[in-house]
């Protein structure tokens, strides 16, 4: 199906269809997995992987990465494709930064509980490339998948999204990739360049925040009285900063000190500093709305991320002709593949029977 469906679309089109959730969800379905299947994500990718070995040069299609200790050695295996196919070093250089980047953003930026172990990395000859990646919430028992396209990407901290795939929505995410949070990653970066020593002060009073024997409480600072965000309203009473823990930690500390240090001109290159995870933005991000009034988003990003709507028209209605053509495309992939009758037969029935859900 991967030769049909990329001798017909080409290989750029076939990174921008795996980017798309639902469409991977429904390629997922060939291989019989259940659409709520964890595996789905895992199996599929390391299938495709498999599927075009030794063949990646003609087909003009890479897969690196994959689940646990094989998504670690994503940068490894770009390199090892770009000088095998004589890419440009800064071309290189590029699909490793993004690949790494996109890990880091939904591991340090989105933090919605779910742990990212599995991350593979798609490109083509031309450049484009797409990230699949999953993460686990062992509390809730669900997966979360992660989809991001390079042609929409305009910004790799500001939603950089293709979609996400996720059963479940958790009550209270800090998205830092949220354009709500713009003015909050923008206090982030004034507080590094401010200087190690302001930058700890900052911390300090949220330390002293986050045990208070009230919940509103006032510090001097610079002779003047400052008054932190009374937390008493139901609006905050699951708040972060009620249960954060700002014992003092010393890796922190040495973070912070890097970044005050090298004082990065954007917030991207702040997440890209060496060390820096999600600790470290959620205390700038904390200080940024605790302190000075720029609240980051609390919503989930994963909300209405499919992009051919639902049966319940929510949050519209399914729009037929966008749902047919995935199904269609895959089907025709299917008739075309040299499969036997009976394999050919399984897919178009799984086929089938995502468009019934």
């Amino acid at each position: 199906m991967v030769y049909v469906l990329i001798d017909e679309y080409g290989s750029d089109e076939f990174i921008r269809r795996i980017s798309d959730p639902v469409w991977f969800q429904a390629l997922g379905t060939v291989l019989a997995f259940d659409w709520n299947a964890s595996g789905l994500t895992t199996i599929l990718t390391a299938a495709l992987k498999e599927a075009i070995r030794n063949e990646e040069y003609d087909l003009g299609l890479f897969i690196c990465g994959g689940k646990g200790k094989t998504s670690r050695k994503t940068p490894e295996e770009i390199r090892e494709w770009g000088t095998r196919a004589s890419f440009p070093e800064s071309s290189v250089g590029n699909l490793v930064y993004n690949s790494r980047m996109s890990a880091k953003v939904d591991s340090a930026l989105v933090q919605d509980g779910f742990q990212i172990y599995h991350h593979s990395f798609f490109f083509s000859k031309s450049g484009a490339w797409a990230v699949v990646q999953q993460g686990m919430n062992e509390h809730l028992g669900t997966a979360r998948r992660y989809h991001w396209f390079s042609e929409n990407v305009n910004d790799l901290v500001c939603e950089p999204h293709a979609g996400f795939f996720s059963e479940t929505s958790p009550p209270r995410v800090l998205d830092l990739t949220a354009r709500k949070s713009e003015k909050n990653r923008a206090l982030s970066v004034d507080l590094v360049h401010a200087g190690y020593a302001s930058l700890m002060k900052e911390i300090r009073l949220l330390r002293a925040y986050a045990t208070p024997v009230s919940r509103m409480a006032s510090f001097e600072r610079k002779g003047e009285q400052l008054t932190l965000l009374e937390l008493d309203d139901a609006e905050f009473l699951t708040h972060p900063v009620v249960t954060e823990d700002f014992s003092k930690s010393k890796y922190l500390e040495r973070v912070l000190s890097r970044l005050a240090e090298e004082k990065p001109r954007t917030y991207e290159q702040l997440v890209a500093t060496a060390g820096v995870g999600p600790k470290t933005v959620r205390a700038l991000a904390l200080v940024g709305e605790v302190i000075y009034g720029a609240p980051p988003s609390y919503e989930d990003p994963a909300r209405y991320s499919f992009a051919h709507g639902g049966k319940d028209a929510t949050p519209y209605p399914v729009d037929r002709a966008v749902y047919d053509e995935t199904i269609e495309m895959l089907g025709n992939a299917a008739r075309r593949a040299r499969i036997s009758f009976q394999e050919r037969s399984a897919i178009l029935r799984k086929l089938g029977e995502t468009v019934d859900k």
